[in-house]
């Protein structure tokens, strides 16, 4: 599994907020140049975390994008979602009855199991925990 661009990008997004002031306002384009963004691609990106309600936006001289939850309530696993929608192995996974081999399929279990655990593990992984690990001040 590997995960998109665009969800990588959106994780970046998250981490460089999580590490500003609570409601602290940030320009897009600050976003973009300080964590190697292409602004065109971070517009979709913020609009998406917007939707799901991981983030703020206000347009103006005094606008920009701050954290909508505090970095303890977002998961890796909301944010991911958020972009790439639910996280499966495979397409089994999510619809064991799109597969041909189902219910008699030998691997299916494990690919469920395998993925619940991945899916665990990101759910259980918040931004507070991730920013904590490098605790670097950023410049306002």
């Amino acid at each position: 599994m590997q995960i998109t661009h665009q969800a990588d990008y959106a994780v970046r997004t998250i981490l460089y907020l999580s590490r500003l002031e609570p409601n602290q306002r940030v320009a897009t384009s600050e976003i973009a140049d300080r964590n190697h963004i292409p602004p065109s691609f971070l517009t979709k990106i913020i609009s998406q975390l917007s939707i799901a309600g991981l983030i703020h936006t206000s347009r103006g001289a005094r606008g920009g994008v701050w954290l909508a939850r505090r970095p303890k309530d977002i998961s890796l696993l909301d944010v991911l979602e958020a972009i790439d929608g639910a996280l499966a192995l495979n397409h089994c996974v999510s619809d064991p009855s799109d597969c041909n081999l189902s219910p008699n399929c030998l691997i299916y279990e494990f690919w469920k199991e395998t993925c619940s655990v991945m899916v665990n593990r990101f759910k259980s992984t918040n931004f507070d925990q991730l920013t904590s690990k490098r605790a670097e001040p950023v410049a306002a």
